[in-house]
């Protein structure tokens, strides 16, 4: 990682602020022992969960007013991890997985610039039939349609590790697969909506994308 450019930047969250160590651009990339290669990303692909999206900042405020008593939560694909920090300051029952292997090391020295408390982390990609993660109340992403292949292998990665009664929210920037992910989601008995988010003071520009919410 000594190769890395990074940045660091302070993301306010009303009297919150969420400190977070970050690639400086995304054309950054350092995998010396080839794990990102065995795992399938690419060069290209490398440096996409470094950096802090227009639907991460989106599902972070989010989750910062989101009713989290008693529910178990978990982010997929949580990159830095901004939403999982949100959630953390906020004593939430938290815990974070992405497919990436240098999302880890990312995450915990986050939680260590805001003197958190350790989140755990699982790495594992949505195919993985065995993660032991269990099974959760809550089911947060953001960004994670990336490819029409993600459709049905996000459905039933969620299917795996969501409890009988589940919330799912996911935000999507409108990568156009987001309709067939809502249709995959209604045949395993959940009910959805979709809406645009508020514009708020945080947002350089309009979001164009979706704020996706399943419920079962």
């Amino acid at each position: 990682m000594s190769t890395l450019r990074l940045r660091y930047h302070t993301i306010e969250f009303g009297e919150l602020d969420i400190h977070v160590r970050m690639l400086r651009d995304n054309q950054q990339f350092s995998d010396p022992d080839g794990a990102a290669e065995r795992l399938g990303i690419s060069s290209a692909a490398w440096p996409l969960f470094g950096i802090v999206w227009a639907s991460s900042e989106v599902l972070a405020h989010l989750m910062f007013e989101f009713e989290i008593a008693g529910k178990r939560i978990l982010e997929v694909g949580c990159g830095i991890g901004l939403a999982s920090l949100v959630l953390n300051h906020r004593l939430a029952d938290i815990t974070a997985t992405d497919h990436h292997p240098a999302a880890e090391d990312f995450l915990r020295r986050n939680v260590e610039l805001n003197d958190g408390h350790d989140i755990p982390f699982v790495r594992t990609g949505w195919a993985d039939e065995d993660s032991s993660l269990g099974r959760f109340d809550l089911i947060i992403g953001s960004d994670v349609l990336y490819e029409r292949a993600h459709v049905a292998l996000l459905a039933a990665f969620i299917q795996r590790h969501a409890q009988p009664h589940c919330e799912v929210v996911i935000v999507d920037p409108g990568r156009g697969h987001h309709a067939q992910f809502s249709k995959r989601m209604m045949t395993l008995g959940y009910s959805h909506t979709q809406s645009r988010p508020a514009e708020r003071d945080y947002q350089g520009a309009p979001f164009k994308g979706q704020v996706l919410r399943y419920a079962r």
